[in-house]
Order: structure tokens, then sequence, then C-alpha cells
């Protein structure tokens, strides 16, 4: 359960090595929380990250988890859960793609899909569920100013964005009300490996201040958290231009 400061006091990151979820994992552990699972493909990053948390204080156990074999999702999270309630759910896996070769390959678009949109929607209802089933707990998924509006330079990785800001936003509506409660995070361009070698983008942010975002959003109770926030108006300007002007637009 949260402490009476209203920090979790076990945390489950699905991405266990995402750069926004160890900067979030520890300002949480720097707050009380004690409890991390980081459930990810195995690798020596994953067990690193563990190692790193480890040294700040935390049980930190690891979980074999892919997003690409929705078939294993709910015996390997159906085992986290079984050690005990996790009062926050961190969906922190995607990955950006290369738009350029994906639009040559649609293998390869295919399984930018189905990383960011499909895994996520196998694993997000899975935690719901268990959530739900213990009465309380926070999902907070991590979604980008991507999914407002599909862009020509990046309309595969926009759309599968947008997706699971959909999905997202329509299981906080379904939890409402059960003690479970979802939050979508909109990062705009993050500088992390992810980006690395990619222009700078108006606005860009990092790890760490997406991380203080999401703490915040926490401790409000937040269902959605833009980063920087002044992107919700720059966003909304964006999704309500007319088409062709959109089209020329260098975005």
């Amino acid at each position: 359960m949260k402490d009476a400061f209203g920090t979790p006091q076990s945390l489950l990151v699905l991405g266990g090595t995402s750069e926004i979820a160890l900067a979030t994992a520890r300002r949480l552990i720097a707050r009380r929380t004690r409890t991390v699972w980081l459930a990810g493909r195995p690798s020596p990053a994953l067990e690193s990250a563990a190692e790193e948390l480890r040294a700040l204080g935390a049980d930190v156990r690891t979980a074999a988890f892919d997003a690409l074999d929705p078939g294993s999702h709910e015996t390997v999270l159906g085992k986290v859960f079984a050690e005990g309630d996790i009062d926050l759910v961190l969906l922190a896996f995607g990955v950006l793609g290369d738009q350029a070769h994906d639009e040559r390959d649609p293998a390869a678009a295919v399984r930018v899909a189905q990383t960011n949109y499909t895994g996520a929607v196998s694993a997000g209802l899975l935690c719901a569920q268990a959530l739900q089933a213990q009465g309380h707990g926070s999902l907070v998924v991590l979604s980008s100013v991507a999914a407002e509006r599909a862009r020509r330079a990046n309309f595969i990785y926009g759309s599968s964005k947008a997706g699971l800001d959909a999905f997202a936003q329509g299981l906080g509506d379904a939890l409402y009300g059960t003690g479970v409660h979802v939050m979508v995070v909109r990062p705009g361009f993050v500088r992390s490996r992810m980006t690395a070698g990619l222009p700078r983008a108006p606005l860009a942010t990092t790890p760490e201040a997406v991380a203080a975002a999401v703490e915040a959003g926490l401790r409000r109770r937040a269902e959605t958290v833009w980063v920087p926030g002044a992107l919700r108006v720059v966003m909304s300007a964006l999704r309500h231009a007319p088409r062709p002007l959109f089209r020329r637009l260098p975005v």
C-alpha cells in the first residue's frame, strides 16, 4: 500500500531498461519505495539496472518479459502479483523504429506496432485486472506527443502511440471508481538512447524531467500529464490545424 505521504511502496516496471522508467524508479526509491520489479528481456542491461537500484536501498527483482510474446504475459505477470500487492505499474516499453526503413519493410513496421500497441494492450489489461483484484494501485502508461497527430516523418511510430494513448484513456474510464488510477504521460522529444543521433526538437526534455512529472502527477492523481507542460497548447494547435497547412509545417 502507499505510505502516509502517498508514495507507492512497490513498483512494477514493464520495460525494465527504459531510461524514463529507471529515472522514475530512482526518484520513488528516494521517497520510500522499497520493492521494485524490473520486467524485460533478460540481458546484461536489465541486470545492471537492477544492481543500480539495489545500491539505492531497494529490494529489486527481475522478471523475463517480452512485449512481442503476449501469450506469456499472463504467466509472467501472474507470478509478479502473486508475490504481493503492487502499488504502481509503469508501462514503459516501446520502440521508435526507423520510419524510412520501416516504410520499405512492412514486417518491421508491424513489429513497431506490435511492441508499442498490441503488447501494451495485453500487458495493460492483465495489470489492470490484477490491480482491480487487489482494490488499489496506479497504472502509468508512457505515451507520446506523437500520438496526438500522425506526422509524415514518423507516422508508423505515431500511429502505434495513438492506439496506445486511446486504449489507456479508455481503460482509465473503465476503471474509474474501482480504486485503480490510470495516468497517461505524453512526453515530447526525450534526449535518450532511443533518440541518439536524431536532430534535437523544440521543447526537448530529459528522462529525469519526465520522471519528476510522473511523480507530481501521481501525487495529484492526474489522468494526463504533458512533459513539458507547454506541449499541451502546442499540440492542441497542431491537432486542429487544417490538413493542407499541417502538411507544409516543418514538424
